[in-house]
């Protein structure tokens, strides 16, 4: 991981692409054939956060496993585990290195996490954010 200076602004800019691209992606009806696209998408969105945190403290990583562990770090309470994001990597992992076609039902488990939990760490990250001098 890289350090540089703690960039406030593209950390926001990149909670508010999250935040734009969840809603947006809990629009898509979901099916057989659109559970790539949910799946692949809110994965994304938590990424974009995890990167956000990291951002916040002027570290840049390309590793999701870091991202996901700065929203750990953020010690927010959910209705699900956090490491349930962890589920959607592996997924994701294997629509886009293996070939591997979700189906509906784990579209259908992802949206269920991403309305549990999303807003819970957005909101969390956002005031991590604002609170750091």
């Amino acid at each position: 991981m890289r350090t540089k200076h703690p960039d406030k602004k593209s950390a926001f800019s990149l909670l508010s692409a999250s935040e734009n691209q969840m809603k947006f992606t809990l629009t898509i009806s979901s099916t057989n054939d659109s559970a790539f696209t949910i799946i692949r998408n809110i994965y994304e969105c938590f990424q974009m956060i995890g990167k956000a945190v990291l951002l916040s403290e002027g570290k840049v990583s390309e590793d999701y496993i870091e991202s996901l562990e700065a929203i750990k770090s953020l010690q927010v309470e959910t209705k699900r585990p956090i490491q349930a994001i962890d589920n959607l990597r592996k997924i994701r992992h294997g629509i886009n290195y293996y070939g591997y076609t979700p189906k509906k039902e784990e579209a259908d488990d992802a949206i269920l996490l991403a309305k549990e939990i999303f807003k819970d760490i957005l909101n969390k990250t956002k005031d991590k954010i604002n609170s750091q001098s």
